[in-house]
This record gives structure tokens, sequence and C-alpha cells, in this order.
């Protein structure tokens, strides 16, 4: 087991399977020291564990916790093109559209539930540049996506 998946797994978390598209696109690319997902959302046993906006259906907590499992399905696509995720030297750029209610202005606070739980895998590795975007609606309704492009040797 990798440094990283060890660090999960004494966070209470695993890697899933990868998420297989639900259109025509990959999961991930890697070339040149540069992995970059497709947007990934909160899939769980191949499962969106709930739909909506933010504002709306569902609460900034449940939100958190959905961008972060939208990490993890990050990382399992991520590891699938580069074999090991010990080979990540730096999380650079975290993408974070969450659907919302027009009147719902606290993105970044959503976004945060991915920020922080990669600050606890990589640690300084894990310190990367971000934007958090309100949209009108996402794919199958899910109300955050995030993309995730690191560094690796």
């Amino acid at each position: 087991m990798s440094k990283i998946e060890t660090r999960l797994a004494e966070l209470g978390m695993e890697l899933p399977q990868v998420a297989a598209p639900v259109a025509a696109y990959v999961p991930a690319i890697a070339k040149n020291g540069r992995a970059i997902t497709s947007g990934q959302l909160p899939f769980v046993a191949g499962q969106l564990p709930a739909t909506g906006k933010l504002g709306a259906e569902i609460s900034l907590e449940q939100a958190q916790e959905f961008a972060a499992t939208s990490v993890l399905n990050a990382l399992a696509a991520i590891k699938a093109e580069i074999g090991d995720l010990d080979r990540i030297t730096r999380v650079v750029k975290v993408v974070v559209f969450v659907a919302s209610d027009p009147q719902f202005i606290q993105q970044p606070l959503v976004a945060n539930g991915a920020s922080e739980l990669l600050g606890k895998i990589f640690g300084d590795r894990g310190q990367h540049v971000r934007s958090a975007v309100g949209v009108a609606v996402l794919p199958l309704d899910a109300p955050v996506e995030l993309e995730l492009e690191v560094d690796y040797h």
C-alpha cells in the first residue's frame, strides 16, 4: 500500500473504484508530469448520495462532504493513470463547481471540503490554487463537481 493510501486509511477513507464516465470522455489524462481529471462527481458505489442545489435541498455540511468524496474519486482516476499516488509531487489546482440556488454565495466554503482533505492527505504538497464556481445545474443534478490537477514524477 502506498504512503498516500496508508494516510487515507488513517483518515478512515479509501480510494473507490474509478467512476465510470457519464458521457464521451476519459476520467483523467497524465502526460509529461502533469495529471488532470475530468469533472468528478461525488459518486459513492456508482450512485450520487444526494441531488439538488446548495441553499435549497443540500446543506453546506453535506456539500463539503461531497467535495471531499469528489477528491477521492479524482485521486482514484489519477492513480489509474500514474499507477501510484506517492508519485504526486504537488497538487496544483482544484476547481469546484457548486450547483447553487441564486441566493447561495458560500461556494468557497463548499470547496474547503476538498481543499482541507487534500491538505490532510498531502501536507504541504497539497497546497494549491483554486476556483469555486456557482452554477445553475450540474450533470445528473449533482450538487458538486470537482476537477483536480497534479504534478507527478
